[in-house]
């Protein structure tokens, strides 16, 4: 009796852990407790049990012991006690939604199956024996709904229809039964499911006096009423689905702030698609008006978390623009706005990716905004967009590296705190979350665990983030720093375009353009034609479709590229030359691609063959020196000024032993014959990644000479394979801090390249990684790259950056032609295949 009233005592506190019920019931199996005292005992465990669940703690192994306890409890019962049997059931069926162990939920059902068969069923007032019958009827569907299999939703459908013949004022099963039927009918399409789901709700609906109910169920009747009207076009089910909508929205309003949930937030969204349903029949200008103001009423839903409202800004803008609605500037400006703001629930990079992914609408916002900007004639407001949109993580973490030398000087004490606060940041960001840890809408997931652990990381992510907007706001108020950590202005941004020019190619379904950014002009802009964005999407189709089929030296995909680079010259390359021959840029000049979408996957540098008078093959980049991008930002960055050294350059040669790549062996030799005494090197065979990372630190160039991996689907995990299958990964790279580096050249393949599944804007690669931790200037490659054409391009190309020609131009800004030269040597041998020189990129100063 008194662990009876301790257990009591347990279920009614506030908080519990796994490990206190654990204890309870080794406890429970120590004492003699009579029958009945054993099995109310057993029923307050599994509501403590059912309470840990429901609060999200870890479980893992106390879990599985408290079942085992509970096993053996049963045995000590007295015959029939179903209360027993069914608390066992619903304890199984708690770890069975963790481990989806199909064994587990088996033995729920057989357990509850005991207890509805163990005698006739004559009693209506037998509350066991119909909780019995509804709990299998719920288990049923559970595993429905994990194994997607009709026969299971039949049976659960056929035990509550069995469970309600025994139950008068069945009311508390109808929405159960409605959900079931509505599912069915989404399986089968027999619209007589969907007649009894809607005549269910009726019922339920009938009964419902409490507001906090009466909504979802308005709600849930409304919708079915309008997949009733996608089925037959009735307009009366339309007509009415939106009226119940309009009454469960105002009955939601006239709850509490706060207290607004999910259904409030389901009948605002199922009203905008009623309404814009009706607006489409119709044409009546006010649901328009309509739909648009609920999903700005849904943004501003305060129980909404940023995903939701981003998919819903987002869903706005497409509408806005879609019907020229005047609201479409606004759209854009709070889409862009909560773009920004959702990555602050996301604290690692990796999980901050995982959002971006997941709302794919999101990635090309930026982007159609853009062309919304040059469409009403602001060019330079659609280059800032760009800017801001794209390339988030990447300007995120360049944000925590800013500069605070002017800082430093105005006010010391503040330059302090924000290092110290952007560190802390950084660490925590890059930091690897556990697997499984949490979805990317922010519900948990699989091992408490890891979701523990990331909100740990949340709650510590906001805290910095709230000091660090404290402390930014300081600083503005400091005379000069207004615009300190502020969106760049276009003003700014030009300053990319110093050394040369810089080609942005803004792909997108609304329109496509071409924007030339000059250092002392606005922007200039190439039109584009109508079918420029189809074309591309079916250019790098093609390309990325032959290279998966075939060896990048087959005749197929030497054909394939040589008919992309030259539609790709008159898609892009000839507007752009003819534009720039128009602005007075020279032949032999320097120029930067900024691309966007599909483009960041083809060969811009490449284009051609370039039509000519002496029938000599010219490519793009035979008439201009070209160098990659993600942002105009990170050009600016590049070209900062760094620290300073007179000691004699040194070169780091990161080259283990691999018999897969014998050619690595000739590609030092000839690094060491090229450069001689002039340049000090060192040969890092025995690389691992954290000598590797440790010891660029100490060199102003860098060569690495080994297999470059991706990981589909995981951009953080592209690597260099060191020694002994150890990986130097991209998210190694990123944490590193190379303030002396210049220059690196990635004699790997696929350093350029990105990852499947990764966002093409976001430019998670492993030559950017290398330009943000510090180098100013990097070679990559676009795809899988030839084992001789290691030597051969290392050769030319450190000859001609070494070479006295460009006295006083500092290295890595040679590098760019230096690649050029080397390329153009490369492409003599008729050897070297037409894929193997165009594979090589050039990224920064």
């Amino acid at each position: 009796m008194a662990l009876n009233t301790h257990v009591e005592l347990e279920a009614g506190s506030i908080t519990h852990s796994a490990e206190e019920i654990l204890v309870l019931c080794r406890e429970l199996l120590t004492l003699n407790i009579s029958g009945g005292h054993l099995v109310n005992v057993l029923v307050i465990l599994g509501s403590l049990v059912a309470t840990v669940a429901a609060s999200g703690e870890s479980w893992g192994e106390p879990l599985n012991q408290v079942i085992e306890y509970m096993r053996e409890a049963i045995q000590m019962c007295p015959s029939g006690s179903h209360r027993a049997s069914t608390t066992l059931a619903r304890t199984l069926t708690v770890r069975f939604l963790r481990t989806h162990s199909i064994e587990d939920l088996q033995e729920a059902i057989v357990s509850v199956d005991k207890v509805i068969t163990s005698q006739p069923l004559r009693d209506e007032q037998d509350p066991d024996k119909h909780n019995a019958l509804f709990l299998v009827a719920q288990l049923s569907v559970l595993r429905f709904s994990v194994y997607q299999d009709l026969q299971n939703l039949e049976e659960a459908i056929s035990r509550v229809r069995t469970s309600l013949v025994w139950i008068s004022g069945h009311t508390k099963y109808a929405r159960a039964l409605a959900d079931w039927y509505s599912t069915r009918f989404g399986r089968t399409d027999d619209i007589t499911d969907l007649e009894k789901s809607i005549e269910w709700r009726q019922m339920q609906l009938a009964s419902t006096s409490r507001d906090f109910l009466l909504q979802g169920r308005l709600t849930d009747l409304a919708l079915d009423l309008f997949r009733a009207f996608k089925r037959n076009h009735r307009i009366s089910f339309l007509e009415e689905s939106i009226s119940l909508l309009r009454y469960a929205i105002k009955v939601g309003e006239g709850g509490a702030q706060g207290t607004r949930g999910a259904f409030h937030r389901q009948a605002l969204q199922a009203l905008h698609q009623c309404l814009l349903r009706r607006w489409m029949l119709i044409h009546h200008r006010e649901d328009l008006d309509e739909a648009i103001l609920l999903l700005q009423t849904s943004i501003d839903h305060e129980s909404d978390n940023p995903p939701d409202k981003l998919k819903d800004a987002c869903t706005w803008t497409n509408l806005a623009r879609t019907t020229a609605h005047p609201s479409v500037s606004t759209a854009y400006q709070i889409a862009m706005s909560w773009m920004q703001r959702s990555l602050i629930f996301a604290p690692t990079l990796h999980t901050k990716h995982a959002h971006l992914t997941a709302i794919q609408q999101a990635n090309k916002m930026p982007l159609a905004y853009a062309s919304y900007r040059v469409e009403t004639g602001h060019l330079k407001q659609a280059v800032e967009t760009l800017e801001q949109g794209r390339a988030l993580l990447w300007s995120e973490m360049r944000g925590l590296r800013t500069s605070i030398d002017r800082l430093s000087v105005a006010n010391p004490a503040l330059a302090t705190k924000l290092v110290t606060i952007n560190r802390d940041l950084e660490t925590l960001t890059m930091s690897i979350p556990l697997e499984g840890n949490r979805s990317t809408d922010g519900s948990s997931a699989q091992g408490e665990e890891g979701m523990d652990m990331f909100g740990q990381l949340l709650k510590k992510q906001r805290t910095l983030l709230d000091e660090r907007d404290i402390l930014t706001s300081q600083i503005q108020a400091l005379p000069g720093f207004e615009n300190f950590l502020k969106t760049p202005s276009f003003d700014t941004l030009r300053a990319a375009a110093e050394r040369g020019p810089v080609i942005i190619v803004n792909h997108c379904k609304w329109r496509s353009d071409i924007l030339i950014v000059l250092h002392h002009s606005p922007p200039f802009p190439i039109t584009t034609p109508k079918d420029f964005y189809n074309r591309a999407n079916e250019l790098v189709d093609r390309l990325l479709d032959t290279r998966k089929k075939h060896r990048l030296e087959s005749l197929q995909y030497q054909r394939t590229l040589l008919s992309v680079l030259k539609e790709l010259y008159e898609l892009v390359g000839q507007p752009v030359i003819s534009k720039l021959l128009e602005l007075n840029i020279p032949e032999q000049s320097r120029v930067w691609w900024c691309p966007t979408s599909v483009f960041c996957s083809l060969p811009l540098h490449a284009m051609g063959p370039i039509p000519s008078h002496d029938k000599v093959k010219k490519y793009f980049s035979d008439m201009y020196i070209s160098s990659y991008t993600p942002t105009l930002s990170a050009l600016i960055k590049s070209r900062e000024p760094g620290v300073q050294t007179s000691d004699l350059p040194s070169l780091l040669v990161i080259a283990p032993p691999d018999k897969s790549l014998p050619g690595v062996t000739e590609e030092i030799g000839v690094i060491k014959q090229v450069l001689g005494g002039s340049i000090r090197n060192l040969i890092l065979e025995e690389a691992t990644s954290e000598n590797a990372a440790g010891t660029l630190r100490h060199h102003r160039f860098a060569h690495f000479a080994c297999h470059g991996v991706l990981e589909a689907g995981k951009p953080f995990d592209a690597s260099f394979m060191l020694q002994g299958r150890d990986r130097l990964t991209l998210l190694d790279i990123v944490r590193s801090q190379l303030p002396a580096a210049e220059f690196a050249l990635l004699s790997a393949c696929h350093t350029a390249e990105l990852t499947d599944g990764s966002i093409p804007d976001e430019a998670l690669h492993l030559t950017a990684a290398m330009q943000y931790c510090g180098f100013r200037s990097v070679v990559g490659t676009m795809w899988a790259m030839a084992d001789t054409d290691g030597r051969d391009l290392a050769g030319y190309f450190y000859k001609s950056m070494f070479s006295s020609e460009d006295q006083g131009v500092p290295y890595y800004e040679r590098s760019a032609k230096a690649l050029r030269d080397a390329v153009q040597k490369l492409r003599r041998d008729k050897r070297v295949g037409l894929e193997r020189w165009v594979n090589f990129v050039h990224y920064g100063a």
